[in-house]
């Protein structure tokens, strides 16, 4: 297929998706009006990339190394992701967590050059305008936040737009969705934190927040001008607080073809994990106890996704959610507790178990008499309680089973229930372990331990190729619960190391086009897509699937 392109000189340079830098061969720097605008040298994408890796590897910090690389990415898309193709290992917590993390809560002081959308609540009346402005009539992915709840950090205001961007760079790298077919979208309606508020330099709109329904209703704007513009995209919500996320998620998931990758895809990736770390044990997940630190909606989501999961191997809904503990900052979470809320009632205990455990006071049930009473062996923290997991809790696993499961996943690092290292030590190497940000390698007792990163990465860019594949009309819980058992067969067939239950993240892309075959049939089981051959799925991956390389161009005029 020929490249037509109608564009030259400065102007071609500077369309990131389209520019090659100094790899425009002679006859195309002859043609498109180049000469003079580049080196004389016309060098290959290999070469430009050792060039960028060395002017990468000489930064010290991580924010700077990010800016460096969105700097590449707003100058030279293709390069950039070959550069993060090449090392996606070391890039990817630049790209994403933990760094994110920091480029979110800096986005005003560190912004360069504006990249998708900022849907203004001051722009209510001219969204479709806004919507219709972007070039691309076929956006096949969209990520859209409010930046009010980004990682464990709080309200980061417009700031939320560094994830919107992240995680749509991994739906390229990771998935091989062409990034010229993806919109990351931050929906600015104020903020609650003072010191943006304060800030000279904050770039977002300097009021409260809107809340109720002034805040329902301009979401209910954007998302129908999103869909009057691309019916069949999907729509990532991406950190939403808790007030709002479930609300938004059951308001639009099933007349939109959206997932909330907070709720769903945290829930997915977790289950995977877990399947794979069970099997590891020769166990089926449902002969665990689980106990999680944190009842929001995303311990709630991988909480409703394990029951599903249990449901599967044999148990009945109620037995498998007998088997869950949930744990908040006001203790174990109870029915008769006036400040449940909807999503958190279907895993709230009876207070007869108070009388069965015979605990004096009932005020509090704290996490550690929880682990010992229960007699829980998997312990999953989404509380952002820094050093919540103390020795004593690791011996309260340790009592019910020589090899419990223990996931901190909280982010960012600063956020973790407990370091790996720590995790490890205490368990005197025992504890089956993955983390929500990546650890780098470490020896305890002359063994090195490569802890695995329980990364939604692993779960979302296949889901949306798979939905693209199966031109799906929504995202069903049965196309990620599908996912979720697919990562842990992919893992189990492709790691053999025993403390290892996550592929190398080397492996993504060969993943992601797995679990996107999965999804896809899925998709038509469930009635959301028509039925295709297998091979006609596996083609119409293959065919999505973007590759970091450039194409010859063809000069054609306006």
């Amino acid at each position: 297929m020929k490249n037509y392109i109608p564009y030259s000189g400065n102007q071609l340079l500077n369309i990131p998706s389209l520019n090659k830098d100094s790899a425009f061969t002679n006859e195309e720097r002859e043609k498109f009006n180049l000469i003079g605008l580049l080196p004389s040298k016309i060098e290959t994408i290999e070469e430009q990339s050792s060039r960028i890796y060395k002017q990468y590897s000489s930064l010290e910090k991580d924010i700077d190394k990010y800016v460096f690389l969105r700097g590449l990415q707003d100058r030279n898309e293709t390069l950039f992701y070959y550069v993060l193709n090449q090392h996606v290992s070391e890039m990817m917590p630049i790209v994403y967590t933990p760094t994110v993390g920091t480029a979110s809560t800096d986005f005003s002081n560190i912004f360069r050059k504006g990249r998708g959308l900022f849907l203004s609540a001051q722009d209510a009346d001219h969204i479709d305008l806004i919507v219709n402005s972007v070039r691309d009539n076929d956006i096949k992915v969209i990520v859209i936040t409010d930046g009010e709840r980004v990682l464990g950090l709080g309200d980061l205001g417009i700031g939320g737009m560094a994830i919107s961007i992240g995680k749509l760079s991994l739906y390229s790298c990771c998935g091989g969705i062409p990034p010229s077919k993806t919109l990351p979208i931050v929906i600015d309606v104020g903020t609650n934190n003072q010191s943006l508020l304060s800030d000279p330099l904050y770039l977002g709109l300097k009021q409260p927040r809107l809340t109720g329904e002034d805040y329902f209703n301009f979401i209910d704007v954007v998302i129908k001008a999103l869909q009057s513009r691309w019916s069949t995209a999907v729509i990532q919500f991406e950190d939403f607080a808790q007030k709002n996320a479930m609300p938004l998620l059951n308001k639009y998931k099933d007349n939109t073809n959206c997932f909330n990758d907070d709720i769903q895809g945290t829930a997915a990736v977790t289950l995977g994990s877990l399947i794979s770390a069970s099997k590891k044990l020769n166990r089926r997940l449902s002969d665990n106890v689980i106990c999680f630190l944190g009842a929001g909606s995303a311990g709630c989501g991988i909480a409703d996704y394990i029951t599903k999961q249990m449901v599967t191997e044999g148990l009945s809904e109620s037995e498998a959610r007998d088997r869950i503990f949930m744990v908040d900052k006001n203790g174990l979470l109870f029915e008769n507790d006036q400040n449940l809320q909807e999503f958190q009632t279907a895993f709230a205990r009876k207070s007869k178990l108070v009388t069965e455990w015979n605990i004096a006071d009932q005020s509090f049930i704290d996490l550690e008499t929880v682990i010992r009473n229960s007699g829980a062996n998997i312990l999953i923290g989404v509380s952002g309680a820094t050093g919540a997991f103390g020795e004593s809790i690791v011996e309260a696993l340790l009592c019910n089973d020589p090899h419990p499961i223990i996931f901190p996943l909280s982010n960012p690092t600063s956020k973790a229930e407990a370091s790996a290292n720590q995790l490890v030590e205490w368990s005197n190497g025992n504890a089956i372990i993955a983390t929500g940000s990546p650890v780098k390698p470490f020896v305890f007792a002359n063994k090195e331990y490569n802890i695995d990163q329980c990364n939604n990465c692993y779960i979302f860019p296949g889901i949306g190729l798979g939905a693209i594949a199966a031109k799906a009309s929504r995202v069903t819980d049965n196309m990620l619960l599908r996912a979720s058992r697919a990562l842990a067969d992919y893992a189990l067939a492709n790691v053999d190391s025993d403390t290892k239950i996550l592929p190398p993240l080397d492996d993504i892309r060969n993943l992601s086009k797995h679990l996107a075959f999965e999804v896809a049939e899925q998709a038509a089981l469930d009635g959301v897509a028509l039925y295709q051959s297998a091979e006609t799925i596996q083609k119409n991956i293959d065919n999505i699937f973007w590759e970091p390389e450039y194409k010859p161009y063809h000069r054609v005029s306006y």
